[in-house]
């Protein structure tokens, strides 16, 4: 149970995070080009989640060090988040990406 809560726990913080530096780039991006700051806002929580739920699990670096490790005779990387990660791609895309994809889509609606 107490894995769960800090997967939790962890995913919240990574949301957060994520809602504040989006909502500052868009406050800057209509403080220079004007327009509509909650369409805008919209667009950016849909692209920020899905480029964080292709890249939140590092696949794409491990993919693009394939050749290199097989050149050297090396075994691929296993997935570790280390220990002071608890929450695993398929979370992150879950309890991070999916909620910022929805909250943008209620935003531009």
């Amino acid at each position: 149970m107490a894995t769960v809560v800090r997967g939790l726990r962890e995913a919240l913080v990574l949301f957060l995070i994520a809602v504040l530096v989006i909502a500052a780039a868009v406050g800057i991006w209509v403080a220079v080009g004007g327009g509509d700051f909650t369409h805008r806002l919209g667009v950016a929580f849909m692209i920020v989640g899905a480029v964080i739920g292709m890249t939140g699990d590092l696949t794409l670096s491990r993919i693009g060090m394939l050749p290199a490790r097989s050149a050297f005779g090396l075994a691929p990387e296993r997935e570790d988040g280390g220990a002071a990660l608890v929450l695993t791609g398929v979370g992150i895309f879950l309890f991070v990406s999916v909620p910022l994809i929805v909250v943008g889509a209620l935003l531009i609606t």
